[in-house]
């Protein structure tokens, strides 16, 4: 009875199987009903070929809304198309063939000029005998090249069609292992796009009629036309934009010019301020200060690493500019916790912000150092305020993004009981939510502190001295041993500061009570 039971259940399973598959592929359903079956059942990797997958690989993707399967397929049917037609009807060797005829055109002028120079007895004839041989040798060793090219047709067509058939077998292996992972994605969520699409099947075969007879004829014509090699830009677009840019640049600077002087004067305060700590101070007091921060915070290992490594700053010549390479970095890195902490809770808490403040922060990491420098340099000048503004928009991303993960990553029922137990706002976020996500904010203002370090030597190009000056000028004397003795000096700065930071955070055990 239990028996009949299980296999009555079993069978209506199935059956619910076979209805659920047929509403999703629409078309054959039931081979692909005992496909899925093949390959859910076992729990191996299942062999289950698709003969019209691997026929009609890009179009069956394509049909049946698997654009990933579309894309990979109709690259490598392309490159093996490609190799076919570049064997069958491609011209190799042509350029070596051009060259050879105007070698051999040159040597042969250079021939009735010798023979000119010799009837009439001139001294340079045997030269311009000499002359017409070497082009001469010259055009054989291009024909050669030419026809060894040539010979290479049939090689190409070989493997040309020998990808093409190791691509349509491994698309038939692969597509309804494809297929099924869809499916099952399908029965997680109805959104996920099924059946069979004439719609998209006439989009995948418009865009493989048009890539197939460019690849074909950009590879396989001898000399292509000009603009499917390159877009054909108008320069005067160009001109207009840059000069348009030029002018508002112009514009902006002479208009907010106390603005910018404002800004300038605050940061160059700032900087003043560290750079008399840190570089007129006596080295020894500083020296004592540094190792009793590392002892204390981070333990003996630390402030021994911290001996020598000041050591080394100290014999090789790189105390003073490794004293300014940490002001300039103090200077940033107070600028962007300043401004970033604040900024961060700002956007775990608006959304609004939030939404406007990533694509802001995407554009401050990616884009290049060397980009943002040009406003910089056109609103601020050269010069240390300048080179820490530079730091400054490099290192401000991870604190900020840093400080709102870790707000928002704060248990919502920590806040709920807070609030229940009559937690003010300001109280909730100053003794609930920061001290909760003080780790991920230390992580934060950790990598901020490392990632203007790392930009010393970018900040150096605009006149931010420090180590990063020696370090550009080995660069532009191809000095190898100073690059690299200043590259170490700022390794080891990084270092010292990493380890005291993470020091002031890491946890400390105590004693049981």
């Amino acid at each position: 009875m239990n028996n009949s039971n299980s296999n009555g259940d079993t069978s209506l399973m199935q059956k619910e199987q076979s209805e659920s598959v047929h509403r999703f592929t629409e078309r054959s359903g039931d081979y692909y009903s005992a496909e899925f079956e093949k390959i859910q059942s076992s729990t191996r990797l299942t062999l289950s070929f698709n003969i019209a997958a691997a026929l009609f690989g890009p179009f069956w993707g394509a049909a049946r809304n698997i654009w990933g399967f579309f894309w990979l397929s109709t690259i490598a049917m392309l490159f093996a198309l490609v190799q076919l037609g570049r064997g069958l009807w491609g011209e190799l060797g042509a350029d070596k063939l051009a060259q050879a005829a105007r070698l051999g055109s040159k040597s042969q002028e250079m021939a009735a000029k010798a023979q000119v120079a010799l009837e009439a007895g001139a001294a340079n004839a045997q030269a311009l005998l000499r002359n017409s041989d070497n082009l001469q040798r010259a055009a054989d060793k291009a024909t050669a090249a030419a026809n060894e090219a040539a010979k290479g047709a049939e090689q190409l067509v070989i493997w040309g069609a020998v990808f093409l058939i190791v691509v349509m077998i491994f698309q038939g292996l692969i597509a309804n292992l494809v297929y099924e992972k869809k499916y099952c994605r399908w029965r997680a969520d109805y959104s996920e796009k099924n059946g069979f699409s004439m719609m998209n099947l006439l989009l995948g075969s418009a865009m493989l009629a048009i890539m197939l007879p460019l690849m074909l004829y950009r590879f396989t014509a001898t000399k292509p036309v000009a603009w499917l090699i390159e877009f054909p830009a108008d320069k005067t677009v160009f001109n207009s934009a840059s000069s348009w840019l030029d002018s508002a640049f112009d514009a902006v600077a002479i208009h907010g010019s106390g603005f910018f002087d404002g800004i300038t004067s605050g940061i160059r305060v700032l900087l003043d301020g560290l750079e008399v700590v840190l570089v007129d101070t006596p080295w020894p007091v500083i020296t004592l200060v540094i190792l009793f921060m590392a002892w204390r915070l981070a333990g003996p290992r630390v402030a021994i690493f911290t001996v020598a490594a000041l050591a080394y700053l100290a014999f090789l010549g790189y105390w003073e500019k490794s004293m300014a390479t940490i002001a300039l970095l103090g200077a940033a890195a107070t600028l962007c916790v300043v401004v970033g902490v604040p900024f961060g809770i700002l956007c775990a808490k608006n959304r609004t912000v939030d939404s406007i403040a990533r694509p802001v922060l995407d554009f401050m990491q990616t884009m290049p150092a060397f980009v943002y420098l040009i406003p910089i340099i056109a609103f601020f000048g050269t010069g240390k305020p300048p080179g820490i503004l530079a730091t400054l928009i490099f290192g401000m991303p991870p604190v900020v993004r840093l400080t709102a993960l870790g707000i928002k990553q704060v248990p919502p029922s920590i806040v709920e009981g807070a609030l229940a137990f009559g937690c003010s706002r300001r109280k909730l976020l100053l003794d609930v939510e920061i001290p909760l996500a003080m780790t991920s904010i230390l992580a934060g203002i950790n990598q901020t502190i490392l990632m203007c370090l790392s930009m010393v030597v970018i900040a150096s190009l605009i006149g931010a001295e420090g180590l990063g000056t020696d370090v550009l000028m080995a660069l532009q004397f191809a000095a190898k041993g100073q690059g690299l003795l200043a590259g170490l000096a700022i390794l080891f700065c990084a270092m010292i500061i990493d380890r005291i930071v993470q020091g002031c955070f890491k946890p400390t055990g105590r004693p049981a009570d």
